[in-house]
């Protein structure tokens, strides 16, 4: 028989062994919620913005059939959408969701419309037949398949990286793969932010629930952020950390912050017209935004990626996009002479063989 004192050591280095496993255990995935910035009309009319979620080791056999990433993948973003052929969710790879491209080098540093519609076309032709013909490709009001590429060219983006578990990992594959992949989308009470808060209490169950204030009872992308911030501070294995992903520039003037619904209403005039109606009402949503409706949803400061450095939303033990490319002005020329042609004579020939050898 041990003595006292050594069976408490040696109970005391077990419990911290095991601690140890359970935390590689759970450090052994990643995953990231994106809060994208409002912009353009809809963003005015509505400045909540989008959100989705990024799984480091979840990747797509098709826009909606998801599969375990093999080791040189670089994982999916999934999120709720309308007007994708009926479909309720799609899974997008991140660099592509980002940038329309399939390589870092082909990312560009600066972008007009005539660019960024070029790289959308080219890779909705190679890789988003499975949605079908006459998909609808999106307006001004309305979105359609340009949501799910290009998205950086749009809006500045939040990534709120924690650890998950490769069993939570499995269950959200089987849950999503083998559920009914039909539109679900309604802005009250199915929006984006809703399918997102669904995906969170897979990993957390009846952790992020509907409340009344603030919000009036709706989802919003900034009321998902801050839960998860608030939820991290109890539970610190979830190794919570805060990146930024810039808005590309020259396409779009830059996207806005996230606002909840108070502060929507608000800022977008509309209080006026309801506190006429009722005032009372108006005197509650003025209260819900003075009390609830500013809440933070973004620490002060968060490191910036650019985009070779996306593979610091991988996981620790290692599955990075492949060789991380520097962006520089030779891979913005590259992108330049894809979007126009034209100017492809001005180049070298050495330099025409790297461009062809990377649209082939």
């Amino acid at each position: 028989m041990f003595p006292t004192q050594p069976r408490r050591e040696i109970a005391l280095a077990l419990a911290i062994i095991a601690l140890m496993a359970c935390t590689a255990r759970r450090s052994s995935a990643q995953a990231a919620v994106l809060m994208e910035q409002p912009y353009g009309f809809f963003g005015l009319v509505n400045p909540t913005g989008h959100i989705a979620v990024y799984f480091a080791h979840i990747c797509a056999d098709t826009p909606v059939k998801l599969r375990r990433c093999e080791p040189d993948e670089g994982g999916t973003v999934i999120a709720r959408y309308s007007g994708i052929a009926g479909y309720d969710w799609v899974a997008m790879p991140l660099l592509p969701y980002l940038y329309s491209v399939e390589n870092l080098s082909e990312v560009p540093v600066r972008v007009d419309k005539t660019m960024v519609r070029r790289l959308r076309n080219r890779y909705h032709e190679d890789h988003l037949g499975y949605l079908g013909e006459g998909v609808f490709e999106g307006s001004i009001v309305h979105g359609g398949w340009t949501q799910l590429v290009g998205v950086a060219y749009e809006r500045k983006i939040y990534a709120f990286r924690f650890a998950t578990t490769e069993e939570q990992d499995d269950a959200m594959i089987e849950r999503l793969n083998t559920g009914a992949n039909r539109s679900k989308f309604n802005l009250l009470y199915s929006n984006c932010a809703d399918f997102a808060r669904d995906v969170l209490n897979i990993y957390f169950p009846a952790t992020f629930q509907r409340v009344f204030l603030p919000d009036a009872g709706m989802t919003t992308p900034k009321q998902i952020t801050y839960k998860l911030m608030k939820y991290s501070r109890k539970h610190p294995d979830l190794h919570l950390e805060v990146f930024q992903i810039p808005q590309v520039p020259g396409y779009r003037r830059m996207s806005h912050s996230n606002k909840s619904i108070s502060a929507s209403l608000m800022t977008t005039g509309y209080i006026v017209p309801i506190f006429f109606l009722n005032p009372y009402v108006g005197g509650a949503i003025f209260l819900d935004y003075m009390t609830r409706g500013r809440f933070p949803s973004v620490p002060e400061i968060v490191q910036v990626l650019s985009p070779d450095e996306l593979f610091n939303l991988q996981s620790p033990s290692g599955w990075a996009l492949k060789a991380p490319a520097p962006v520089t002005q030779e891979s913005n020329a590259r992108a330049s002479v894809a979007s126009h042609p034209a100017a492809a004579g001005a180049l070298p020939n050495a330099a025409m063989k790297a461009i062809v050898s990377v649209h082939e």
